[in-house]
């Protein structure tokens, strides 16, 4: 099981305390896309922590619209410990999401520098 070499996970105890900010921090820090993958829905050890997780990263997709950025660089994934192919192709169906989408607006690295900029 292979995926692109430029997947970075940030391993937590649930995606229920998966929050807005921490989301959010990952565009401020150049990401280009991100996405949770959490526990089946209903099957989650903290009861409704991946629902919660659902919900805001749904909020945090609408105002990465409203922004400008696009809620399409966000996305959440249900799947098992046990589906450890089905997180490889999720990891490339993103990577191949978010070249297609380019870089985020807010990733001053993939921005071109204008002329005379240091």
């Amino acid at each position: 099981m292979q995926y692109a070499p430029n997947i970075r996970i940030v391993e937590m105890t649930c995606t229920g305390n998966t929050d807005h900010r921490v989301l959010l921090q990952a565009f401020e820090e150049g990401a280009d896309g991100v996405y949770v993958a959490g526990c089946m829905e209903g099957d989650c050890h903290f009861l409704k922590g991946n629902i919660r997780a659902r919900k805001r990263v749904n909020a945090v997709k609408k105002l990465l619209d409203e922004i400008g950025v696009g809620g399409d660089r966000l996305e959440m994934f249900n799947l098992s410990s046990a589906q450890g192919g089905r997180f490889a192709q999720i990891a490339n169906e993103m990577t191949e999401r978010i070249k297609s989408l380019g870089p985020s607006p807010l990733n001053k690295s993939g921005a071109k520098k204008k002329e005379g900029d240091a």
